[in-house]
């Protein structure tokens, strides 16, 4: 029997937040001003090789103030959309590090606006100390919460090559102590870095499937202009996907991952003025139609193949 959920064959973001909380849950991404280990020196310069000057923030309003970030987005969203409730996405950098009051005056500034119901918090693993921690699950137990951690490849290798900054086992401890807190962890993927093979790719999302965790986000590797993955790119090492070798690989991951894992992404975008490649990418919905149209041509569904 195929599963489905409404109209698409895997867990989306959207049927999820819908039965969540009735009604249409718009996200809104901020740049809290925050920076990154793998930039300050810290672990690295220079940050992951694949992320961008905004640290992959681009897409976020230029305020410095993030009340006034988080207002200009609601009212273009309201645009579209005339009635729902808000999410705030700390999207920017990296966004549990600061100091612990610092994080709580800016959650807190997004938390007690008007219709928001929850907040989504982009980190890495090896910038979660314990009184951020608690931080964490005192918000937890106030609202809904989801953490983001860049994960990108469980392939130790391929780690050091994008300068990620940390083991696989600082990503097995973040889950751990953001589980026993009962936080919903989100964990992002990257298909297509640099060297790796459609098993390496696999590989990892066989391990992200095991973890018991709440979401998974899909990210299509593109280059952008002025970044450090720019000098592979010159040297002829960078090989971009075809977007149907990519529409295939992303129905492959999503068969083996299991049914109570939401889909918050399928694919990865970035500004049309900076992206070098795969170009593409650049029409979003025409790749989001067509992995919908792979699931039917295949006949098959998230979870078909998961063990």
């Amino acid at each position: 029997m195929v599963m489905k959920w409404d109209d698409k064959r895997y867990y989306s973001l959207n049927y999820f937040l819908r039965q969540k909380f009735g009604e249409k849950v718009m996200k809104i991404s901020l740049d809290a001003g925050f920076t990154c280990p793998n930039r300050d020196g810290n672990k690295s310069i220079g940050g992951c090789i694949f992320c961008s000057p905004r640290g992959s923030g681009d897409f976020t309003m230029m305020s410095q103030d993030i009340s006034k970030q988080f207002e200009e987005a609601k009212e273009m969203m309201r645009k579209k959309w005339k009635r729902g409730k808000y999410i705030g996405y700390f999207q920017a950098y990296t966004n549990t590090y600061a100091p612990v009051e610092v994080l709580r005056e800016k959650y807190y500034t997004i938390l007690n606006k008007e219709n928001v119901v929850g907040l989504a918090i982009a980190t890495r693993p090896d910038c979660l100390p314990a009184d951020v921690l608690d931080l964490l699950e005192e918000i937890n137990n106030k609202t809904y919460l989801w953490v983001e951690l860049g994960l990108q490849t469980t392939n130790e290798e391929t780690a050091k090559l994008i300068n990620r900054g940390y083991p696989l086992s600082d990503y097995i401890t973040a889950v751990k102590e953001l589980k026993r807190r009962n936080i919903d962890v989100v964990t992002h993927c990257i298909l297509g870095l640099p060297g790796e093979t459609k098993e390496d790719m696999l590989q990892t999302i066989d391990y992200v499937a095991d973890t018991n965790t709440q979401g998974i986000k899909l990210h299509l590797l593109h280059l952008m202009k002025d970044t450090p993955m720019m000098k592979l790119y010159e040297e002829g090492k960078l090989r971009f996907m075809g977007k149907d070798e990519y529409v295939d690989l992303v129905v492959d991951c999503i068969e083996r991952l299991p049914t109570n894992m939401v889909i918050h992404r399928l694919t990865g975008d970035g500004p049309r003025a900076t992206l070098i490649g795969p170009k593409w990418s650049l029409n979003k919905w025409e790749v989001l139609n067509a992995i919908d149209d792979r699931f039917v041509e295949r006949d098959t569904w998230q979870g078909k193949k998961y063990k």
